[in-house]
């Protein structure tokens, strides 16, 4: 089978969707399937190419075996929300072209939260004449609109009602949370058609590590007991709230907060931060995704932060599952939704409410003080972590994927004498040893 991908997002980018994307398409290409992904130069979130890369009308490489077509967009250093609208148009159009490329897809998926890429992916699959699948990362635009960067108004209604087509057109719509399901059921759209693989841990890459005392003394926080937030810096987070937290801290001189990554909200942080004279708060930039592990031994509480807004209640931060992966106990700050219920259900964490600096300092406190609790919850996440596998949720998308392909035009699949065997999670539950694999 061939897998033709459209993302906005792919490595060395290292948000979550493009780390999705990569670790679900390697492992299809080790389970014998062919998969080409369509994305733009890396330049997320900073708005610049990465070094070693150029923005070029069409350029080729191979990662862990998928093949990578990279094609012009728009980018611009610290773009607001018009140029990152630009940069989505853009990708539109050279996304659709990029995907005229490669030969014989059997099926095309288009990922989201950028949801020109699903418009993209849409066309192409209408042109090529293949299935298409739309995988929702993200409910936009109410996810921008919730955090203030798009006006309610006929814009709004314009795209919404665009969003409920894309959805209505798709063979399949793989949602990454089942609140995400609940509202597309809720807005029409046929709930058979929507299957959920959740986001995961990649336990090949990510497991617990001692504490790596010379990147702590790099960062500053040495020895100290450590609060740490990895990720982006964006407008969902609300990340000023944990300044105001280290300020009402800082009574405790044994307790640092470290907050790494990019995004539009950092430049601020930093000066706020700098404004406050925190010294308890140490903020770095993005480093390279081969840091993390060494990142995430730092971390005696994982931080999950976002906006206290009824539409972040629906998702569920890909960090939670990485800090189960490392044995980090949680810390999480966001409405009450699918991520406190699994914080709980796991026993993995804490939940605060968001956006309460006395809630969130406190929790701080009490962690501090009972390092048996944490050591409970630490052990809890390991367990969890078992259940959100990266191998397992890769194998889930990819029998559905598998499905689709082998219903869709069987009378050219035995022309070009293409065999589709089941996926191994499929031959398992026949109670058959399988996998799938394309023979001459």
């Amino acid at each position: 089978m061939h897998v033709l991908f459209l993302t906005d997002n792919y490595p060395p980018e290292t948000n979550a969707p493009a780390t999705r994307t990569h670790e679900h398409a390697r492992r299809w290409v080790r389970a014998g399937h062919r998969v080409t992904v369509v994305t733009g130069a890396p330049n997320f979130p900073l708005g610049r190419v990465f070094e070693g890369y150029a923005n070029r009308w069409l350029a080729r490489e191979e990662k862990d075996g998928v093949s990578v077509l990279r094609v012009k967009t728009f980018i611009r250093p610290n773009r607001g929300f018009l140029g990152r609208t630009l940069d989505q148009l853009s990708f539109l159009f050279s996304g659709f072209l990029g995907g005229l490329l490669p030969r014989r897809p059997d099926v095309v998926v288009a990922t989201s939260p950028q949801f020109f890429t699903a418009v993209a992916g849409w066309l192409l699959a209408a042109v090529r004449r293949r299935p298409f699948v739309f995988e929702l990362r993200d409910l936009w635009p109410a996810s921008i609109a919730e955090v203030g960067a798009l006006r309610g108004g006929l814009v709004l209604r314009m795209l919404e009602r665009f969003e409920l087509f894309l959805y209505r057109r798709a063979t399949a719509v793989v949602a990454v949370t089942e609140a995400f399901r609940d509202d597309l059921v809720r807005r029409g759209i046929d709930a058979g058609k929507i299957h959920v693989v959740t986001n995961g841990v990649d336990g090949e890459a990510l497991r617990p590590q001692e504490r790596d005392a010379a990147l702590a003394a790099e960062l500053g926080v040495g020895s100290a007991f450590t609060v740490g937030y990895l990720g982006t810096h964006g407008m969902a987070h609300a990340l000023e709230n944990v300044l105001a937290a280290a300020e009402r801290l800082r009574d405790e001189p044994d307790v640092r907060f470290l907050l790494v990554g990019d995004g539009a909200a950092r430049e601020g942080l930093v000066a706020e931060a700098r404004r406050r004279g925190l010294t308890n708060v140490h903020l770095h930039p993005g480093r390279p995704k081969g840091d993390v592990g060494r990142l995430w031994s730092l971390c005696d509480v994982a931080l999950v932060h976002l906006r206290n807004a009824p539409l972040f209640a629906t998702v569920i931060p890909s960090k939670l599952f990485e800090a189960m992966g490392v044995g980090a106990p949680v810390l999480l700050a966001a409405p009450y939704g699918e991520a406190a219920r699994i914080v709980r259900e796991t026993g993995c964490g804490t939940c605060v409410s968001p956006e309460d600096p006395d809630a969130l300092a406190a929790a701080v406190r009490t962690a501090r003080a009972e390092p048996q609790r944490l050591a409970v919850e630490r052990a809890a996440g390991l367990r969890a972590a078992a259940r959100y596998s990266r191998e397992t949720l890769a194998e889930e998308m990819l029998a559905l994927l598998e499905e689709i392909a082998e219903r869709t035009f069987p009378e050219e699949r035995q022309e070009r004498g293409f065999e589709l065997l089941p996926s191994a999670r499929r031959a398992r539950r026949a109670g058959r040893p399988g996998g799938s694999r394309e023979v001459a």
